[in-house]
């Protein structure tokens, strides 16, 4: 498995054994593709036979010549006996040998297309794994990792980062595998046409190796930087997309466009320190190479000159052998550079792959239903870190079928109780109750279907309407979307769309007004048929004539539900049973409307501010203003 133990992962995080630790699973990634890796390492191992097979008979056709027009000079040898009949004319030899030289070129052409082929789709079946495996640990994990991390670091890992790590296989393991291969195969061959020469040319081997080495420790912090700093560059420009509202209200363009560049510059300094370095490297290595043919010209041309080695076989050949030799050792210097990028993108990857999953569906975990007797908070206390606790020992009782408001002052912990219910995050202590049981015990996925959430922040996908409002419950009919979308009072303004229910909603719900997002979000929440409704603020961004079209629609939604309200507003808070003032994390009151007026100077305030009479409004206002509404709409 890529995400492994967690012991690994801790080990992968000491210092000393990161490098080793991710080295390590990253082979094993390229282990579990060991047979499409082998095929294309095989295809690579038959293009250098094919290479030595050209150079070969290039340099037999070379010693064939000069024996064929001078005198004196001895018969070149021909390989595996393959000697050509008496009766051909030097002409046809030389032909014979051209030939073989065009199918040996034609074969590794061939070759070389079948294995690009290969290698490519192996690299995107790798490349598919990741992003899939990271984007399905990110489906499950809670809400304290995006808490922590930014989106545009996040998005990075799955999609840069992730083909970064596949780049690994391809262009680190296949590629040095091969190299390695070429080297021996090359070496052997070296060895057998003199070894002497041999060893003479290859003597700078052991400093190209060092030269890697060191150019490997000197540029790992700037590839890790890099990685870095692309999350800055893809953050600044959602946050600038996102924003161009404020942007533009701002008259902030320029100023926004100078941040990009200075965000840019950074990158495009990292970039020119890596490629400085790379620059120096690529020279040096070079030089190191054609230093091998210095020593052949001389040693090598002596050996001609006294006849112990012939000019094409063995001197061409050299040559040859020689450049290529060069070639694949000069690849050490990008299998150094994929080794040092995928090192920097392997630690980020995998971080999200040995992230725990805090929120976890347990072996014995029981099936829920819904909500039957009621739900409660038994002394809850909760923060989203040791120094920040937002909830303080919370008790509270809500019945089944139980309208309930929340409210009292920014951070006292209204959005994070609603959290709670929902689970997207375990409490610290205490306990929440679902019929008796806690929460914990109970299956997530069960909890979170049982209970439907419309958030202050109406957030819609860029899809049908019909596939936004039946999110919660993908084989819903039409017929169930449409009653749905009734309840939640978004029938009407869908109809009198061009497109009605298969109108597509412009990303984030940009072409619909905020009422009408709520309302879509209400009957999304609505389509499952929770036993528990959580709404979170639904009215505060909207005008009083919205506000009474989402009040009426969610009067219709908590009827026959356990339905917890958070809210500011009285005009809201008026239509629950109970209303409970949460004040720095803890339980202020609980309440009536009339009764709050009277005993809580917190909500006397709120009502004093918002001009509210002191009478709640009954249910048969509430159904006589819903009933005038469909009336004025039809």
């Amino acid at each position: 498995m890529l995400r492994g133990k967690q012991a690994v992962a801790d080990e992968g995080r000491r210092p000393g054994s990161s490098r080793i630790t991710l080295l390590r699973r990253m082979l094993g990634l390229a282990l579990e593709y060991r047979w499409p890796c082998a095929v294309v390492v095989l295809m690579q191992g038959g293009l250098v036979f094919l290479n030595l097979a050209t150079l070969g008979l290039t340099g037999l056709g070379i010693d064939y010549l000069q024996w064929a027009v001078a005198e004196g000079v001895e018969a070149p040898r021909w390989p595996l006996g393959m000697v050509p009949p008496a009766g051909w004319s030097p002409v046809a030899v030389v032909a014979a040998l051209s030939a073989g030289v065009f199918l040996s070129a034609l074969l590794s052409a061939g070759l070389k297309f079948l294995a690009a082929i290969t290698s490519a789709a192996l690299s995107q079946r790798i490349l598919i794994r990741l992003r899939t495996e990271v984007y399905q640990k990110l489906q499950t994990l809670s809400f304290r990792f995006y808490d922590a991390g930014e989106s545009s670091s996040i998005i990075n890992r799955a999609a840069g980062d992730a083909n970064n790590v596949r780049a690994f296989v391809d262009g680190v393991i296949i590629r040095l595998v091969t190299t390695g291969l070429t080297l021996l195969v090359y070496t052997i061959y070296m060895v057998q046409v003199h070894a002497g020469l041999t060893l003479a040319c290859l003597a700078s081997t052991p400093l190209l190796w060092c030269c890697a080495v060191v150019f490997s420790r000197v540029v790992q912090p700037a590839y890790r930087q890099a990685s870095e700093s692309g999350d800055v560059l893809i953050r600044t420009l959602v946050e600038n997309l996102q924003g161009m509202q404020v942007v533009k209200g701002f008259a902030r363009e320029q100023e926004q466009a100078q941040q990009f560049a200075i965000v840019n510059g950074n990158i495009r300094r990292l970039k020119e320190s890596i490629f400085w370095r790379l620059s120096a490297f690529q020279p040096a290595m070079g030089l190191l190479t054609q230093l091998n043919l210095l020593i052949l010209l001389g040693y090598g041309g002596k050996l001609v000159i006294r006849g112990e080695l012939s000019l094409g076989a063995g001197m061409f050949v050299f040559a040859g052998l020689l450049q290529e030799f060069a070639t694949q050792v000069a690849h050490i210097t990008n299998i150094v550079n994929s080794i040092q990028t995928s090192l920097a993108s392997a630690e980020r990857v995998f971080e999200v792959l040995d992230e725990p999953e805090r929120i976890v569906r347990l072996p014995d975990s029981v099936r829920f239903s819904g909500v039957r007797s009621g739900i409660r908070l038994n002394r809850v206390s909760f923060g989203y870190s040791a120094a920040r606790q937002v909830l303080r020992d919370v008790t509270l009782t809500i019945a089944a079928g139980e309208c309930v408001g929340i409210t009292g002052p920014t951070g006292s912990g209204k959005t994070t109780l609603l959290s709670l219910l929902k689970r997207f995050y375990d409490v610290d202590a205490g306990e929440i109750l679902f019929d008796g049981q806690d929460i914990r015990t109970l299956d997530p996925d069960d909890v979170r279907r049982a209970s439907g959430i419309v958030f202050q922040d109406s957030f819609l996908f860029s899809n049908s309407v019909a596939a936004n409002i039946a999110f919660g419950a993908p084989g819903a009919t039409l017929a169930q979307v449409e009653r749905a979308a009734q309840i939640a009072a978004a029938d009407g303004f869908i109809r009198e769309m061009p497109e009605g229910y298969d109108a597509t909603v412009g990303e984030h719900g940009s072409n619909l007004s905020g009422g009408q997002r709520q309302r879509l979000c209400l009957a999304r929440a609505l389509i499952t048929e929770p036993s528990v409704l959580l709404l979170d603020d639904v009215t505060s961004a909207v005008d009083p004539e919205t506000e009474h079209e989402i009040r009426l629609a969610m009067e219709s939604a908590m009827r026959g539900r356990t339905t917890v309200v958070v809210s500011n507003r009285l005009s809201t808070l008026r239509q629950t049973d109970r209303i409970v003032v949460l004040m720095d994390g803890g339980v202020a009151a609980v309440g009536t409307h009339a009764e709050l007026l009277e005993d809580c100077d917190y909500y006397r305030q709120l009502a004093a501010l918002q001009g509210q009479p002191a009478e709640p409004l009954s249910r048969n206002v509430l159904v006589s203003e819903r009933e005038e509404l469909a009336h004025s709409s039809a």
